[in-house]
């Protein structure tokens, strides 16, 4: 069917602009306000996936999915393989037992878990030890180094004791020779904490802590774009106050600041 007008002649009979003529899908609309919505958070959060943003925009996770297929979209930083394969050796016989494997924590401070991990920085090693609250999943303090030594594992101890003035009762590691020693055992029970050990050979039964050093190199990205020591220092600590009090954690449903403060834990 013709009009006997032009859109223009029939735009002016009518008192509306010319592109009033033209129908666009109000859904069209929508899914591009939330295309540019998505990626204003990517601006912030490079990691999140479809469940993160979903919890972050207050928008249907399967909404969220549709609009990343038609405009393919993707997070700026992608995860590789998460899951190493299982060791089969037999582990030997542990001093200290996996308490993890029976226990769970139901508050603050119950379990703390350290570990290591090593940044290739400029043809030098520098190793970042940290300490996490295995329920909250909040870094509770960290230290770094060129030395991969137990002073190392005590110093990081020292510090998250100091800064929330607590200890757990329990605290986990691998049985890497710093967590072993004379030295740290000494601390662990002059402070009245008992000591956890992962299985040889199998990381993950200290997956907390492991799943946040994946978490950290895929975020954080190479070392070596910061040209000094000191502010590869400084670019691991904001990093640190981010993943604490910003990121989304996908087990929490919110970061782990905001975790505990949701449950009005008192220390």
């Amino acid at each position: 069917m013709e009009f006997p007008l032009s859109k223009s002649e029939l735009a002016r009979l009518l008192a509306v602009s010319r592109q009033s003529m033209y129908y666009t899908p109000v859904k069209d609309k929508k899914d591009l306000e939330l295309k540019q919505k998505i990626e204003r958070i990517w601006a912030q959060h490079p990691a999140y996936g479809s469940r993160s943003l979903a919890w972050h925009s207050g928008v249907n996770r399967k909404r969220i999915q549709r609009i990343m297929r038609k405009y393919g979209l993707e997070p700026r930083i992608r995860p590789k393989n998460r899951y190493p394969g299982k060791n089969t050796k037999k582990a030997t016989i542990e001093e200290a037992p996996n308490r993890l494997k029976s226990l769970r924590p139901i508050q603050p401070n119950a379990f703390w878990a350290g570990d290591f991990t090593h940044l290739s920085f400029h043809g030098q090693t520098v190793h970042l030890a940290t300490v996490i609250d295995v329920y909250t999943r909040e870094i509770l303090a960290w230290q770094a180094g060129t030395h991969h030594t137990q002073s190392l594992v005590l110093d990081v101890l020292e510090h998250a004791r100091r800064k929330h003035r607590i200890t757990p009762a329990i605290f986990h590691s691998d049985q890497g020779s710093e967590y072993t020693s004379m030295a740290c055992q000494e601390w662990l029970m002059n402070h009245g904490v008992r000591p956890s050990w992962s299985s040889r050979g199998k990381p993950w039964h200290n997956g907390i802590q492991e799943s946040f050093f994946r978490t950290f190199k895929l975020e954080f990205g190479k070392p070596r774009q910061y040209a000094t020591v000191p502010q590869l220092l400084e670019a691991i600590g904001k990093y640190i106050k981010y993943y604490n009090t910003k990121r989304i954690h996908s087990a929490l449903r919110m970061s782990p600041r905001e975790f505990h403060r949701a449950k009005k834990w008192k220390r």
